[in-house]
Order: structure tokens, then C-alpha cells, then sequence
């Protein structure tokens, strides 16, 4: 199991050479999954990178999901934000970063655009919290469960991250798979893939990813995708529990 941003950019790193390459960076989009209809979970965000810090002081591209949360906010995972180092980081936001959503199909839909302007990390797990620089009034934010979730209980995931672990790209189409939760701990819970297949699963690029139930035209956000192994996969991914962060989502997230 790894952290998908960490293990992959550095990965790519060895094989390409110019400070601004694209990268891969946090986790892969749904592999083994299908195509989400029109006009479905349009909470799902899909969120752009630039001049993303090495140590060495080049710069990258990268890619994460999210979900809305509020009209002026995004949750994501935490290391989505990270310095040169990759510790993450709160605050203004640490590189140009522009979010997409209410669309479900890049080549025929624009759908709602705007750019992150601060950064808040969670202190439990693996989250963070994006402030938009104006709100997003079309879209239906997810609601933030507060109960403990189960093993057992059927979560649908849906993200923009690569279809495959080889040579991952974002996708242009927004994918979506069914998984269960495999266990429980303190903060996070792990889960495995059911449909369309036992190997759906989390690719490079869903960091931050929802795993939710639907409802009409939103739904309840129980975690988001943390990290995995190389998708496609039939063992536990990690997801980071928002019912431990309702209270402090709700004090932020207005």
C-alpha cells in the first residue's frame, strides 16, 4: 500500500526530466469502473495543478477528485497540499489550483470552474478542505455523514483519476464503481471493490475521490479516497472517515 501522490510522482520523476512535466500525483480515476450518466453526481470535483514544488526546486502538474461539500467548499484528501517536501499544508493555497465540476464528459460539457484560494488540513486524517473563490450556486453539495459507518455497508466511489496504473492520465470521463467496507478503524476505513467488478478500484488521480451514498441529486459523503495499491486491485484501499470531522466540516464548511 502506498500514498499515490508521494510513490508515483517519483516514479515519473526518474523518467522525465522538465520542471513543468505533468505528473502523476495523488491516488489513480476509477479502474474497472463505468461511465457516469449525464447529469449525475455533479458534487464530484476534479482539481487541476500548476508549479508544484520538488526539492529541487523544479515545479510540476498534477491532479486530484474532491466533492463539494458547501457552495464555497471542496473536501479533498490532505496531501493533495503539500510543500516541496510534501508535509502538508494549510493556508493560502500553495500552487495555482482550479476546480471542475457538475459535468460528466470533458469533450461535451464545460461545466462549473473555479480556483482555490486557501487550504485547511484536518487534524485526524488524511482531509483537507478547499475554499473556492466564489460559490457554486448549480451544483448540490454532498452532506457529511455523522455516524460511525459499518463493515459491510455499500458505498459508490466516483472520480476523474487514470484508468490503469500504467502510464496513468486523468480520465476525461467521470467513472464510478460500487464498493463495500471491509473494516473500521479510528479514522479511517478500508473497503474493496463489487461492482462492476471484485478489482474496481481507487487509480493515480482519485486522491480526494468520494465514497458516498447517492440520493436524488446529491447524497451522503461517508470518506474520501486516501491511498492503495497499484489499480486495478482486489485488496483494501484506505479512506479517510468524515464522520470524525463533521463538527469541524460544519464549522468551516458555511
Amino acid at each position: 500500500m502506498r500514498v499515490r501522490a508521494a510513490i508515483t510522482a517519483a516514479t515519473l520523476l526518474t523518467a522525465l526530466t522538465t520542471s513543468t512535466t505533468l505528473t502523476a500525483g495523488p491516488a489513480l480515476a476509477v479502474a474497472g469502473g463505468s461511465d457516469v450518466a449525464p447529469g449525475q453526481y455533479g458534487f464530484t470535483a476534479k482539481l487541476a495543478m500548476t508549479g508544484i514544488p520538488r526539492p529541487d526546486g523544479s515545479t510540476y502538474a498534477s491532479f486530484c477528485s474532491g466533492a463539494l461539500v458547501a457552495p464555497g467548499w471542496i473536501i479533498t484528501t490532505g496531501h493533495c497540499f503539500h510543500d516541496a517536501n510534501r508535509a502538508r499544508v494549510s493556508g493560502p493555497v500553495p500552487y495555482p489550483t482550479t476546480v471542475t465540476l457538475g459535468l460528466v464528459d470533458e469533450a461535451k460539457e464545460k461545466g462549473v470552474t473555479r480556483k482555490v484560494t486557501q487550504v485547511l488540513q484536518a487534524g485526524p486524517n488524511d482531509v483537507a478542505l478547499a475554499q473556492l473563490d466564489s460559490p457554486v450556486t448549480e451544483v448540490t453539495p454532498l452532506t457529511v455523514n455523522k455516524l460511525v459507518p459499518g463493515a459491510g455497508q455499500r458505498l459508490t466511489l466516483a472520480g476523474w483519476g487514470s484508468l490503469t496504473a500504467t502510464n496513468p492520465t486523468p480520465s476525461t470521463k467521470l467513472q464510478q464503481g460500487e464498493v463495500q467496507i471491509s473494516s473500521v478503524s479510528a479514522t479511517t476505513a478500508t473497503v474493496h471493490g463489487v461492482s462492476p467488478a471484485a478489482s474496481t478500484s481507487a487509480c493515480a488521480y482519485d486522491s480526494g475521490a468520494p465514497y458516498f451514498v447517492p440520493s436524488g441529486s446529491g447524497g451522503q459523503l461517508i470518506s474520501v479516497e486516501t491511498n492503495g495499491p497499484d489499480c486495478p486491485h482486489t485488496s483494501p484501499e484506505t479512506t479517510s472517515r468524515v464522520d470524525v470531522l463533521a463538527d469541524w466540516i460544519a464549522e468551516h464548511a458555511k
